[in-house]
């Protein structure tokens, strides 16, 4: 983790974020969203105020971001249950970045009270199951052709992280 420096993202990280989140679109490794994201839709993410994090490097630029937004915001049982993403940029992938970034998500939501985070991974994805695993998740299970992209089936990976009184 030494040289990247996780904080909570605000409005002024909306256009790295929209960079960084746009590439793992184009990469089709990370998302089943087509569709870029602009500054604007992040603002309204940091709008909603659930935990959204970045990475900046040694020049403070920010190379990644993790977000947990509600699991099911309609339901109140799942209050404490968020369901993450992380994305690093390209030219930072593979130099921590990414686990210095989840690492601050899983600190951030715990210190909110949350309880558990949640994911779905694509399999070919082996760089984030290998953080995942790295940082404790537990992997739950797989959903079968979960949903397609660019036409084709897709199958994702289930990921889990307990925290705080439920890890006990």
């Amino acid at each position: 983790m030494t040289g990247f420096r996780p904080r909570v993202a605000t409005p002024d990280d909306a256009e790295a974020i929209a960079r960084i989140y746009n590439e793992g679109i184009e990469d089709r490794l990370g998302t089943f969203e087509v569709d870029p994201r602009g500054a604007d839709d992040v603002r309204g993410w940091l709008d909603q105020g659930y935990p959204l994090v970045v990475a900046e490097d040694e020049n403070g630029e920010v190379v990644a971001w993790a977000s947990a937004p509600p699991y099911r915001a309609h339901r109140l049982a799942y209050a404490g249950v968020a369901e993450f993403s992380i994305y690093v940029a390209r030219a930072a992938r593979g130099q921590g970045a990414g686990r210095a970034t989840l690492a601050a998500l899983i600190s951030e939501a715990e210190g909110r009270g949350y309880w558990k985070l949640v994911s779905r991974v694509f399999p070919e994805n082996e760089a984030s199951l290998a953080l995942c695993r790295s940082l404790g998740f537990r992997e739950v299970g797989v959903y079968r052709r979960h949903a397609k992209l660019d036409g084709a089936w897709r199958d994702v990976v289930i990921v889990e992280l307990l925290l705080g009184e439920a890890a006990g």
